[in-house]
């Protein structure tokens, strides 16, 4: 099997402008669904909210229990027959953020729990408003503890944005397959997809692991 540079050269921005278009563009908008919802959900359920807490919990768990394709598959086909016309772009992108968004809430929960019951203390002894507690003292310090945590999510989503094929999303992987499907040759594309996906991701992790260093979680 021969490596066909000229092949590879003439397809390659093709595959770069889909990554810029769609991979990359629908994973740092579902980040922020995720990064946003995710911590909602997070102070909802600690708090207790009455009824919403449980919504929330019902909700949590079925997203966590169903593979993506399967949720890709529901919103854009089946909402349609209920009136609910949304593009594809935006079904993978509201798809993945609201996915991830059930695991960030764990992860935020959890840096929660690491602030030590001596700050709630304290601040309910000096009768500080609830509100300025949650966003001067608690959150502060449970977003350092879980910087690294949602950073590895981040690298996951960006890994799973090939599912998007299900709803017929142009992004990178599919542009790929396309590519080859015409040419009736998989290896310069398939191969060009994944080192695209390594050369982003790969700084990425780096850059993670020595947060981590900085933080003093390793």
């Amino acid at each position: 099997m021969n490596w066909d540079w000229d092949y590879a050269v003439d397809i390659f921005p093709d595959i770069l402008e889909a990554f810029f278009k769609y991979t990359l563009t629908v994973t740092i908008l579902s980040s922020v669904i995720a990064a946003v919802v995710g911590l909602l959900f997070a102070v909802i359920r600690y708090i207790h909210v009455p009824v919403l807490s449980q919504v929330v919990t019902g909700f949590l768990e079925f997203v966590r229990s169903t593979p993506i394709p399967v949720q890709l598959f529901f919103l854009f086909y089946v909402l349609p027959d209920y009136g609910i016309l949304v593009g594809a772009t935006t079904v993978g992108v509201w798809c993945l953020g609201l996915h991830y968004a059930c695991y960030y809430a764990e992860v935020y929960r959890a840096g929660i729990d690491a602030v030590p019951k001596g700050q709630w203390e304290a601040c309910t002894a000096l009768s500080i408003p609830r509100r300025y507690v949650w966003q001067h003292v608690i959150l502060p310090q449970a977003l350092r503890n879980v910087l690294p945590s949602l950073g590895n999510y981040v690298i996951s989503m960006f890994k799973e944005t090939p599912f998007l094929f299900v709803i017929s999303v142009p992004e990178m992987v599919s542009v790929a397959q396309g590519i080859g499907a015409r040419n009736f040759d998989y290896v310069e594309p398939l191969t060009i997809a994944g080192l695209i996906f390594l050369a982003a991701s790969y700084p990425a992790a780096v850059a993670l692991r020595r947060l981590e260093i900085r933080l003093g979680h390793a």
